[in-house]
């Protein structure tokens, strides 16, 4: 089984140095979230992840979730590690005070869920989608339906789904063909069929609120005649205790690669009684405020199970013998440990420098998040939500992609053993290799950051975000002048591949679609480029404090510069290749 021990003093440092984001600190709700406060916070997390629920992924993994005369059944120990989760409050930890919250901004949160991705990304998924329906009731329900229903998902009693895909629709929600009729007391009768829901039932929780998109009646084909409806298993009296149980039915669970401890449903909806949410026809609006949050968090699950990765490979690297490496002069054959072969270390600073960057690049967009959420200024609140929405699909689609590449290269580290199912690094593959798909696949992602991202209504953000780095690698400092050069190559590659992407969406299409996978590579590797060269402006300035930690962080960001960052070259000269030689492919 894989152990874990997580990374409470690399999160403390990133509170601690960089929570520099002068608009996030003039946020006076958070200005009583101490580092204190915060250290404890997290060691407390540290605890219940490595205790508790590190033992689930096992558990949940060889007996999983089953579907047992109608009723899904959790593995052996989830029901009674989620009510211990429940009962310390971490399903409150970033809610409003208002429904019972801790009102913990996502500085703290996001590390939090991080923790939980690396003990057991299947228990997770149970809480996660409760947290992200959370916030789509809180921004668009109307307060009578906020304090019927969010203290109970607060608390963790009641949990909440996201039910978009059917059958006939994946990405292309128009498709879509579940229908809502309206009754004569508002209220709405749904029926169809919904698939791949994620905690689509369970028995952890008294109710599931699933959040529902379908089409009224009379609303018209297509996107614009989509609504978002809040569904609950058993319906709600008008006192809150729990009335009959809705027209809700579970036809199946899926049999999954991996994350078999989480129940993935088909949900079948029968008459169920439906209030609808937000603007009639205007559902994706309403339900994108929960995808975009959630395709964040799923970022933050490829950097979770990341970090497991590679903390077993090192620990097993320090422990198996193989080989003689080149400063073994031994004479009877002795073998040296695995970690002596500048292979095996290179696969582990490769890992160590993707992470520990993608945590500092994460910390970044959880302080720009806040600022979009709560600042006062309009001004400032719109750039912020524009730098978030342009880091939205690099953070799912670029960690969750180097998740992939992580495990995997744990595997080669574990050679025969990381093959078998004793170790748990196989699983950790498995467990990981939805990140990509769901809550819109890698693809995608790449396409929307082309086509929508770089350039909105408010302007050219892409280009807002490209300036932004490079006054801030105008340094002096001589010391890390040598990293500021070379960022500064590769974030001019970055502008003439924006030149060349924008051109290419005026007057070849296909040419900017075959490139967005690999536009969205070199955007995530000149971030995570910048957010280290963030972590080297402290690590230099703040040296003699700590020279062990910040001699870790320097040598670590100088392998990811030289080794790491050059993959660029091959993404551009790749991408920029075009498009024609693929598009008149003939194939048999």
């Amino acid at each position: 089984m894989t152990t874990y021990t997580a990374p409470v003093d690399d999160m403390m440092f990133l509170y601690e140095k960089l929570r520099n984001n002068k608009f996030y600190n003039e946020l006076d709700k958070y200005k009583d979230v101490s580092p204190d406060l915060v250290k404890n916070i997290l060691e407390e997390a540290a605890k219940i992840n490595q205790n508790l629920i590190l033992p689930l992924a096992k558990a949940g993994d060889e007996q999983p979730a089953i579907l047992e005369n109608g009723v899904v059944r959790t593995p052996p120990g989830y029901k009674e590690a989620y009510k211990k989760y429940i009962e310390d409050g971490w399903t409150s930890l970033s809610c409003d005070p208002k429904y019972g919250g801790q009102g913990m901004p996502k500085t703290v949160s996001a590390f939090f869920d991080e923790m939980l991705s690396s003990a057991s990304l299947s228990f997770k998924l149970y809480s996660e989608l409760s947290i992200g329906a959370y916030n789509c009731i809180n921004h668009h329900a109307t307060d009578d339906v906020k304090e019927r229903y969010l203290p109970k998902m607060v608390e963790g009693k009641w949990s909440g789904t996201m039910c978009l895909t059917e059958p006939v629709c994946g990405t292309d929600l128009g498709l879509l063909k579940t229908k809502a009729i309206e009754q004569n007391d508002g209220t709405y009768k749904l029926s169809g069929q919904k698939i791949f829901i994620t905690s689509g039932d369970q028995d952890l929780t008294e109710n599931i609120i699933h959040l529902v998109i379908a089409r009224s009646a009379d609303s018209p084909a297509g996107t614009k005649g989509i609504s978002l409806f809040l569904v609950p298993k058993f319906v709600v009296n008008e006192d809150g205790s729990l009335g009959p149980r809705n027209g809700i039915s579970t036809g199946s669970i899926e049999s999954k690669m991996g994350i078999k401890g989480s129940a993935t449903c088909v949900l079948n909806f029968d008459e169920a009684v439906g209030y609808m949410i937000g603007p009639k026809n205007k559902g994706l609006n309403s339900m994108f405020t929960m995808m975009n949050l959630e395709r964040i968090v799923v970022g933050i699950q490829g950097l979770g199970i990341s970090e497991i990765a590679y903390q077993n490979s090192l620990i097993y690297s320090k422990e198996r013998k193989q080989g003689k490496s080149n400063k073994n002069n031994s004479t009877n054959g002795s073998a040296d440990f695995i970690i002596e072969h500048a292979d095996i270390r290179k696969s582990l600073l490769n890992m160590k420098s993707i992470i520990e960057g993608e945590r500092a690049l994460c910390f970044w967009l959880s302080q720009q998040t806040e600022v979009s959420l709560n600042h006062d200024n309009e001004k400032i609140k719109q750039e912020a939500s524009d730098y978030v929405s342009l880091m939205t699909p690099v953070v799912k689609a670029f960690f969750t992609d180097m998740g992939s590449e992580i495990t995997s290269e744990a595997m080669q580290i574990f050679g025969g053993y990381g093959y078998t199912k004793d170790q748990g690094i196989e699983q950790l593959y498995r467990d990981n290799r939805i990140t990509p798909i769901y809550e819109g696949t890698n693809s995608v992602q790449a396409i929307d950051l082309v086509f929508r991202k770089l350039v909105n209504k408010n302007g050219d953000i892409i280009d807002r975000y490209i300036n932004m780095v490079k006054k801030d690698l105008a340094t002096e400092d001589d010391k890390i002048k040598p990293f500021a050069k070379i960022l500064n190559i590769y974030l001019e590659k970055l502008i003439t591949f924006t030149s060349w992407i924008k051109e290419k969406i005026q007057n070849s299409k296909d040419d900017a679609n075959a490139a967005s996978n690999d536009y969205l590579k070199v955007l995530g590797l000149v971030a995570v480029g910048y957010s280290w060269f963030k972590v080297l402006q402290v690590s230099f300035d703040d040296y003699e404090n700590n020279k062990n930690f910040y001699e870790d962080k320097i040598q670590t960001a100088n392998f990811f510069f030289k080794r790491v960052i050059p993959r660029i070259d091959s993404h551009c000269s790749s991408a920029m290749s075009g498009s024609k030689y693929i598009m008149d492919y003939k194939f048999n």
